[in-house]
């Protein structure tokens, strides 16, 4: 029970992250500045998202009218089936409605629903005319009953639960969404991730990337000083309601296009590179070609030269500016299928002892197929994709 009871601690503190609503605005602006109509007459579905406590319906309630919604559907998990429940507190806008059932409060899950009727006769539709009830289960995305909201709703905007991210994507790739969802910028190579962004089926979102988002938590969930005072410095001290703390590897992952993955990295060509480069190790240098493979190894994106037109080793930063109309991701470097399938060559006995020889500490062995170079010592680059230029 002990380490049950660990295992819920370290979920909670996974998965209960409140995005703030300057997060959610700039990424939902950057779709709009590309496509207008991007959300008319669109149903939207805000799963693990209650509007008692997070920002999304708010958002989208506010803008209901202005983004010409056709409906607005927001769920939530039953407290007593998720690891952050702990943390839950009924609020006013639950107990002092009629439908308030103290059984099902903790027990169910609930769902909301906006539509272009005005409720309450004020000539706006907003947040006033939300209307809810509580879920015959607990809210979580993968039931039934959350699912036949998936398959009405046109595109589905959340931050799902850390602990259940793979999942997640799994459950929208799976009913053909629409989505924005954010996650870890580790996610990248991730097995069920990286061939979606490969094949221009997901991609990064326009905003957050590389740089630190900050979220709210409850009271009580404990907070590292340094990342408080981080949140504090951006202009997100503690209140009566919410510690903050930040996260730097948080971004955005989507499939709605948007103006930032159309514009194309400003390159020098490689004897420029050679030439002026910032970068000690490529300036007055050579660019590498790998030993056990054709293709050559560029170790910051800015360095990529805009004339090779061979095969680059490039770092998976560049995830983060790849512009589909300049480049082709032909695989992965850390997936041992994909680098056989393109040729790389095995290791090999030599490759590894050397490697070892000059102090390497990774998990590497004679049957790996991953790149590898010999210049200045015996190294495997760490987390490449292999891209070639388009055109």
């Amino acid at each position: 029970m002990a380490n049950v009871n660990l295992t819920n601690a370290k979920r909670a503190r996974q998965d209960e992250f409140y995005t703030q609503w300057p997060d959610i605005e700039r990424e939902m602006n950057a779709y709009l500045e590309y496509d207008p109509e991007v959300f008319r007459d669109k149903a939207i579905l805000l799963p693990c998202d209650d509007p008692e406590w997070s920002n999304f319906t708010k958002f989208f309630a506010l803008h209901f009218m202005d983004f010409g919604l056709k409906k607005l559907i927001s769920t939530s998990y039953a407290p007593d089936s998720h690891p952050a429940g702990e943390f839950y507190q009924t609020t006013l806008f639950e107990t002092g409605d009629p439908k308030f059932d103290p059984a099902k409060t903790r027990a169910n899950g609930k769902v909301f629903k906006l539509e272009p009727k005005d409720v309450n006769d004020d000539g706006v539709i907003n947040i006033e005319d939300l209307q809810w009830e509580y879920l015959e289960g607990d809210g979580d995305f993968r039931s039934a009953e959350v699912t036949a909201l998936r398959d009405e709703a046109d595109i589905v905007i959340t931050n799902p639960p850390f602990s259940l991210w793979r999942p997640f994507l799994a459950w929208l790739v799976d009913g053909d969404k629409r989505f924005s969802i954010i996650g870890s910028n580790n996610a990248t190579t991730y097995k069920e991730v990286f061939p979606l962004i490969q094949n221009n089926k997901l991609w990064k979102g326009a905003t957050a990337n590389n740089t630190d988002m900050v979220f709210g938590v409850p009271k009580g969930f404990g907070v590292a000083e340094s990342d408080r005072l981080k949140a504090e410095k951006l202009g997100y001290p503690s209140n009566d309601r919410y510690d903050y703390t930040r996260l730097g590897n948080s971004c955005w992952y989507t499939n709605l296009d948007h103006g930032r993955r159309h514009e194309p990295l400003q390159l020098m060509a490689m004897a420029d590179n050679v030439k002026f480069s910032k970068h000690r190790d490529i300036r007055g240098a050579q660019y590498q070609r790998y030993d056990n493979f054709d293709a050559i190894e560029v170790p910051y994106v800015d360095a990529i030269p805009s004339d090779y037109d061979g095969m680059m080793g490039v770092p998976v930063t560049f995830l983060d500016k790849y512009n589909p109309d300049q480049f082709e991701i032909l695989f992965n470097a850390d997936d041992m299928e994909q680098t056989k399938a393109f040729g790389v060559e095995p290791l090999g006995v030599k490759r590894v002892a050397d490697y070892y020889a000059a102090g390497g500490t990774g998990g590497n062995s004679k049957g790996h197929r991953k790149l590898f170079l010999y210049s200045q010592r015996p190294w495997v680059p760490f987390k490449r994709i292999v891209i070639r230029r388009r055109g």
